[in-house]
């Protein structure tokens, strides 16, 4: 019954997509006694909306219009918001008439209630309340240690000094780790069992990246669609189009670029042989782990028509990805920037010289294998299979040879 609650649910505000229709918040926050209270919400596409009313007495009132349920941050002071989760909450908001209740001191565990969709997000915080009470402490230690390793930055401490520290950073991080996976399969178990739920679309477009592409565009075939058309049905969308172009039986993107050592390189330069492009960056700690694995493929294949070429997401830090290239020796093979221009991404432009834009590359280490004929044949990492996958089809492949 409450799966066919959700799907009416969805349907409803669904069918009518394009068309807005009227919300409104009551709110009643204790401790506020005056000033504002700001909510910012998404309208369409990369659009936002940033409201603020007065408060009176702890009471406000916030009014607008929607065209789908859509998720919104409320909070009474955008210094605090930025410093402490508990200064805003995130719910999720609808058409209709809603009622908010809290407390100023913990702005993030006010409640909501009159949205459907705010319902679901509690029912998938509740499954998600164990984890995360787990993971609170190491995420606290971490962000305090990672803090340090800032101020060390800004100290001039010495490289010895920074390395020896960020090994204890990299400790606590692998502690988290677990805990992550725990996470992502319980967003998944969830967003298999809510395929017409807005919540499960939030989710999905945040984690399609990560998974096989097969694997999402299952998941988004299942959506009712209307939600397909909704502004996260269609950021999946676009999510799944990148990832094919990077995804086997795609044609590989054909770059060319300047490479470490200022000499010209073309993906065209190396038909007929086997290319692993190695997507990566000088910060990254599990890239820079797996380049002792990638020195021992590349001994072993090398000479049997078997290239590497590094991409590094370092455009912003030459002398890093530089000294790393140095560090970890891995200058046996090629090495080019992916060309990331931040100006034209936060101004959401189009910036053809991307490299990782051909390739539908959102996390690191990502590795994509290309055949003799310029036909991408493997996706380890982001959205692919793991190394163990990659290492046994080099092994199939060469084994002949």
């Amino acid at each position: 019954m409450r799966f066919h609650l959700l799907t009416v649910t969805a349907i409803f505000f669904g069918t009518a997509a394009m068309a807005q229709s009227p919300f409104t918040i009551n709110g009643n926050i204790k401790g506020l006694n005056g000033g504002y209270i700001y909510l910012s919400y998404a309208t369409s596409g990369d659009a936002y909306t940033q409201d603020s009313t007065t408060v009176k007495n702890g009471r406000f009132t916030f009014k607008g219009k929607l065209s789908e349920p859509t998720q919104a941050r409320l909070y009474y002071d955008k210094q605090q918001a930025m410093m402490s989760a508990d200064a805003s909450a995130t719910l999720f908001i609808e058409p209709g008439t809603m009622t908010l209740t809290g407390d100023k001191t913990a702005i993030s565990k006010s409640k909501l209630t009159g949205s459907a969709t705010q319902k679901e997000q509690e029912e998938l915080d509740a499954l998600r309340a164990d984890v995360n009470a787990k993971l609170k402490p190491l995420s606290a230690q971490y962000n305090k240690l990672n803090g340090q390793l800032i101020a060390m930055h800004k100290s001039k401490a010495t490289e010895e000094e920074r390395e020896a520290f960020k090994s204890k950073v990299t400790a606590v991080k692998d502690q988290m780790e677990p805990y992550y996976d725990q996470m992502e399969k319980i967003d998944m178990d969830f967003i298999k069992s809510h395929p017409a739920s807005y919540v499960a679309a939030s989710i999905l477009r945040w984690r399609v990246s990560g998974i096989p592409l097969q694997e999402g565009e299952q998941y988004y075939a299942a959506m009712p669609a209307a939600l397909q058309q909704s502004n996260d049905g269609k950021q999946i969308r676009k999510e799944l189009d990148g990832l094919k172009m990077g995804s086997p039986g795609s044609e590989a993107h054909v770059f060319a670029k300047k490479d470490i050592n200022g000499e010209n390189l073309s993906l065209a330069d190396f038909k007929g042989k086997y290319v692993l492009v190695d997507f990566w960056a000088s910060w990254c700690v599990p890239c820079r782990k797996s380049n002792p694995h990638l020195k021992t493929l590349y001994a072993k294949y090398k000479d049997k028509g078997f290239e590497i070429i590094g991409i590094s997401d370092d455009d912003r830090n030459d002398a890093a990805w530089k000294k790393a290239v140095a560090q970890d020796g891995i200058g046996i093979w090629k090495h080019v920037l992916r060309g990331l221009d931040m100006d034209r991404r936060m101004a959401n432009k189009p910036n053809p010289e991307d490299i990782s834009d051909y390739y539908g590359i959102h996390s690191l280490p990502t590795k994509i294998l290309i055949d003799p004929n310029g036909m991408i044949i493997g996706r380890y990492g982001g959205g692919g299979e793991n190394d163990e996958a990659m290492d046994k089809k080099l092994a199939a492949i060469f084994g002949n040879i």
